[in-house]
């Protein structure tokens, strides 16, 4: 697909053609400032507005306006009066849930995310803990003659790491944001040009809570986004992405502004940064006992720099969920914060939704994931993972039922829960119910009609919810529980036989038989896939990440799926409904998987094609490939019970052998 051949399409009326060939070109372009690259974006909204798609042409102009060549900006300017004033948002026909008169009213959080205070303190003080007995153990592990001495060098140790990382962690920062992101400093007036209440807000803010404005940034980049970083709330940093006044309103750009205002008046970077710092800090020590520990010298120390990289080990990973928790509750302060300062919950509610359709419409443009987005994971207002069934609901939603209906498994299926134990952010639904109550407490109809979503959670059947949760988990360990149950049965069978073969055997056989039972509950039989999409398949609340979901999708494959990977084997695919991620996995393994990626992937994007596989929910869906077979006749198979049925069918042989060779010998 060449430009030229976009253009000619474009001229002859073709607009439908223009859009896929223009699109392609887009995400094929490697310089984004090229002539080429700036020209197919161009003509690419003259043909979203040939085939009546107004709102991703208005997306598209605003994007040109902030282009860096002013010819393109002067183009756009001119192209802007050619669309309407009034422009629909994917979901225009939903009629927005409203606001508070007045802002301020206190608001009960009713136990969501539980207490700050609490959750700061207990975090806090228990890595504080870590920290300083790990330091105290090395110091002591060192020889120290005088105790005393020990003690005061660990807890100087303790005290120069936190105090150097509380106050050097904003300037790396400051570097990290110019050197990957090439952020820009503005002024409130700045924001203020493009969102008017975002900068009433700001100043009402600072000046009821006596601290200074803080240093505002902006990121060219349209993924939208906003986090906040600093040491001390008078030097806070808040960073946006331009996304974010692409894809939301006035009112939802305030909301979401007095969310990291939130962060900023609770401390809640200040806290976060020390906290992360902290279990860092214990990873380090693991590393560097673990280094020593494994050289000469004398036994005695060796061991207990052993034992020290084990318990550092150990604090680590409860660190990790510590900081985990401690970040999911700050969120919630952070919401009600905002919720409380606006008096529109509702506005924040539709912030977080246009969020993941955002995130999802930037990712479909593109062939590989954002690095902004990667980048900031754990700092910015949404988990991204989070996206893809939210954004794709609001991308299609013709009322709020539809896009409250993607809440149910975020909000009843077990595996939501566990899931969001490994993640810096509640699930999606989570906060939204929680704003929606606060709507309640304001008088005011909530968005996406939570009442029913919650309604309807309470009619599903609770027994297949948490019986398919715990068959689900003792699944996720039968390979293990086959081996224990082999070795238990060939202890057995081996005192009334005498075969000691049983006792190498039998484990063997278990493992293989547990190995074999996980893939067919893992990868069913698909012959008689359902023909569906990718919205009802989001919809599901009875979804699991362990049992697949045969199912057949149609659609354009649009880019890889590996962030930052462009070898990548995974792929995108979008249908009318939305976008999905699709796992390809080859039966040469990680090398076949590689060759796959540099040889295949790139003539596969662009095409429209037919895909087959088993799907999964997690925090973020996917699909397993089985085959993908384009309009061309391209085939793709894809082999992801090869593996498993092959180690399975391993060990059960191996075991028979073992069982019959050391019985004859």
């Amino acid at each position: 697909m060449s430009l030229q051949s976009g253009l000619d399409a474009f001229q002859q009326g073709r607009y439908h053609e223009a859009v896929q060939i223009l699109e392609q070109v887009s995400r094929d372009a490697v310089d984004q400032n090229s002539s080429d690259y700036l020209t197919a974006q161009m003509w690419l909204m003259k043909s979203y507005q040939g085939t009546g798609e107004i709102e991703k042409a208005t997306i598209l102009c605003q994007r040109l306006l902030m282009s860096a060549n002013p010819q393109v900006r002067s183009w756009a300017e001119q192209a802007r009066n050619s669309l309407p004033r009034e422009v629909a948002t994917p979901s225009s026909t939903i009629e927005k849930a409203g606001r508070a008169a007045t802002a301020g009213v206190k608001l009960a959080m009713g136990g969501v995310g539980g207490s700050l205070a609490l959750a700061s303190g207990v975090t806090m003080i228990l890595l504080f803990g870590m920290v300083f007995a790990l330091g105290l153990s090395l110091v002591l592990i060192l020889g120290s003659d005088d105790p005393l001495q020990g003690l005061a060098i660990a807890i100087a140790i303790t005290l120069i790491f936190n105090l150097a990382a509380f106050f050097c962690s904003p300037f790396l920062m400051d570097l990290t944001q110019r050197w990957l992101y090439q952020t820009r400093w503005v002024e409130i007036e700045d924001v203020e040009n493009q969102s008017p209440e975002t900068a009433r807000i700001i100043r009402q803010v600072c000046q009821q809570k006596n601290i200074k404005v803080p240093r505002l940034g902006i990121i060219d980049d349209q993924n939208p986004t906003a986090f906040t970083y600093g040491s001390l709330p008078n030097s806070a940093r808040l960073v946006v992405s331009q996304g974010l006044f692409t894809y939301l309103d006035d009112d939802e750009i305030a909301t979401v502004y007095a969310h990291e205002l939130g962060h900023i008046v609770h401390w809640d970077f200040a806290v976060m940064t020390v906290a992360s710092t902290l279990v860092q800090i214990c990873y380090l020590i693991y590393i560097t006992a673990s280094r020593f520990g494994r050289g000469g010298g004398d036994n005695k120390i060796k061991d207990a720099l052993q034992t020290a990289a084990l318990v550092a080990y150990v604090f680590y990973i409860i660190g990790t969920y510590l900081l985990l928790y401690l970040s999911r509750t700050r969120e919630y302060f952070a919401d009600h914060f905002a919720a409380e300062t606006t008096g529109n919950p509702n506005g924040l509610s539709r912030a977080l939704v246009k969020i993941a359709y955002g995130i999802l419409e930037e990712g479909s443009r593109a062939q590989e994931p954002s690095r902004l987005i990667e980048g900031t994971r754990a700092l910015g207002i949404y988990d991204h993972k989070a996206a893809a069934s939210t954004g794709t609901a609001y991308r299609i939603a013709s009322d709020t039922q539809k896009i409250g209906r993607v809440f149910l498994w975020d909000i009843f299926n077990p595996w939501a829960w566990w899931m969001e134990l490994n993640s810096t952010h509640p699930l999606t639904g989570k906060r939204v119910r929680a704003l929606s109550t606060y709507a309640e407490q304001l008088g005011l109809p909530t968005e996406f009609d939570m009442g029913r979503v919650i309604g309807e959670g309470k009619t599903l059947n609770k027994g297949k919810l948490y019986g398919n949760f715990f068959l689900d988990v003792v699944l996720y360990g039968a390979e293990t529980i086959g081996f224990l149950v082999g070795g238990v049965i060939g202890l057995v069978l081996l005192s009334s036989s005498q075969n000691l073969g049983l006792l190498f055997g039998a484990p063997f056989i278990g493992l293989g038989i547990g190995i074999l039972i996980k893939a067919l509950v893992m990868f069913p039989d698909y012959k008689q896939a359902p023909e569906t999409d990718i919205l009802t398949l989001m919809s599901d609340p009875y979804a699991s990440p362990l049992r697949g979901q045969p199912a057949k999708l149609a659609g354009q494959l649009i880019g890889r799926g590996d962030a930052g990977n462009k070898f990548g084997a995974d792929l995108k695919i979008q249908d009318r409904s939305g976008m999905l991620y699709l796992h390809y996995a080859s039966r040469f393994g990680p090398i076949g998987n590689f060759l796959f990626g540099i040889k295949r992937v790139q003539s596969l994007i662009g095409e429209q094609v037919g895909a087959v596989g088993w799907f999964r929910r997690g925090v973020a869906p996917w699909m397993d490939l089985i085959q993908i077979t384009s309009e061309g006749g391209t085939v793709v198979n894809s082999y992801h019970r090869f593996w498993s049925f092959i180690l399975g069918g391993g060990a059960i042989i191996l075991g028979i052998v073992l069982t019959i060779f050391i019985h004859s010998s």
